[in-house]
Parts: C-alpha cells; sequence; structure tokens
C-alpha cells in the first residue's frame, strides 16, 4: 500500500496481530485468551517498534486496537509515530479460550482428545470449551470492522488485534469457510492489508513481515 491517500469510496486498514508475549514465546505456546493479559515481551516490543517504523510512512488517519494490554501496546507504538490516540473497541479482543486459558494445545490433546479433535476438525462450531467458537468471534468482530472502516472512507488506518480475530476476519474475505481459518498464517506483528470499497471486502496482504 502506498503513501498516496485512499480513494474517497474505499478505506484501506491494516490490520495488525499484536508483538509477542512470553505465553507466546513458550515452548509450546500457552493460550491466552481474554482473562491472560499480561504485557508485550522485550520481542514483542522490538516488534511493536519495527513494525511503527514500517508505517510511519503511511498517511495513518486513526489507529483502533483491542482493549487487552498486549494489543494496545502495540498500537500505541503504532500510533505514537503519526501524533494519534489510540480507539479501543472492545468487540476486538481476542477469542474467549474458556476452560483451555493459560493451557498448551499439547496438554490439551492428552487431557481432552475428544474435545480437541472437535475443535480441531471444524473450530467454527465447536469451540474452546465454556468459551467462543470461530463463528462467534467473526460474528462479533466483523461487524465492528466494516464499522470502523465505513467511518474512514477515503482513509488509510491501523486495527491492532489478536490471532483468531485476525483469522475469521481475513478468511471470510477470503472467501474460505470459517473451520478453515486457522491455515491463514498470522505472525506476532504480521501485517494484512484489506480494503472496503463498495461495502466489499478485499485482501491486498496476509501476514507480511519483512519489516521484522
Amino acid at each position: 500500500m502506498s503513501t498516496k491517500k485512499s480513494p474517497k469510496n474505499a478505506c484501506y486498514a491494516h490490520l495488525i496481530r499484536h508483538g509477542a508475549t512470553e505465553n507466546n514465546l513458550a515452548n509450546p505456546p500457552i493460550l491466552q485468551g481474554r482473562s491472560v493479559n499480561g504485557p508485550l515481551s522485550p520481542d514483542g516490543k522490538r516488534q511493536a517498534n519495527a513494525t511503527a517504523k514500517f508505517l510511519a510512512s503511511k498517511p495513518i488517519t486513526a489507529v483502533y486496537s483491542s482493549p487487552l494490554k498486549r494489543a494496545h501496546e502495540t498500537a500505541e507504538a503504532i500510533a505514537a509515530r503519526h501524533g494519534l490516540p489510540v480507539c479501543t473497541t472492545t468487540a476486538l479482543a481476542e477469542v474467549d479460550v474458556g476452560d483451555w486459558e493459560s493451557r498448551s494445545w499439547v496438554e490439551i490433546e492428552q487431557t481432552e482428545t475428544e474435545a480437541y479433535h472437535r475443535f480441531q476438525n471444524d473450530p467454527a462450531t465447536h469451540g474452546y470449551r465454556n468459551g467462543e467458537n470461530l463463528q462467534q468471534v467473526f460474528d462479533r468482530a466483523a461487524p465492528a470492522i466494516r464499522a470502523v472502516m465505513q467511518d474512514h472512507l477515503g482513509e488509510q488506518i491501523v486495527i491492532v488485534a489478536h490471532n483468531v480475530v485476525n483469522r475469521v476476519l481475513l478468511a471470510n474475505a477470503l472467501q474460505l469457510p470459517l473451520a478453515r481459518a486457522r491455515n491463514v498464517p498470522q505472525n506476532n506483528c504480521g501485517v494484512n492489508t484489506i480494503r472496503l470499497r463498495e461495502e466489499v471486502f478485499k485482501v491486498i496482504t496476509v501476514n507480511s513481515t519483512h519489516h521484522l
């Protein structure tokens, strides 16, 4: 996406996954939905600053973020380059992982094999135990994204959210079934660019990480 302003009938949004936390970097990684609300790790702060530098030359007019600390810290680094505040949008919070919060997939597969395989086979229907499924995440996040982008036609904006939130939004825009959303790659501070024009979403880039 160039440094030129967007056409008046379109909004371009740079949809970004937050920088890494210590849970993201654990081996194996630890699930963190919305109850675990820790800050960025040192590496996550580096990623956020690198992303801010990458976007510094673009005519960003607004920065939106999930209320969770890891996303908000990433958004603050980006917004500072443009002298903008961070607008918090609750609907962008990460998936509610329910009883699987603070656990690893390795341990869940071993102790809850049946529920694990139901989730792996169709997470759009069979969600995180006592949490959300991917359809529920899409149903709350997609209208919020659409409303924000409609408010910024003719502009470029930044939206900082989460792994699962970004995946369901991108899967839908790519016309993939939500059951396959987990196949969409989302690295920490990967940049996805999407366009809304005449009510239609188009994915321009997915998970760009060259700036990191």
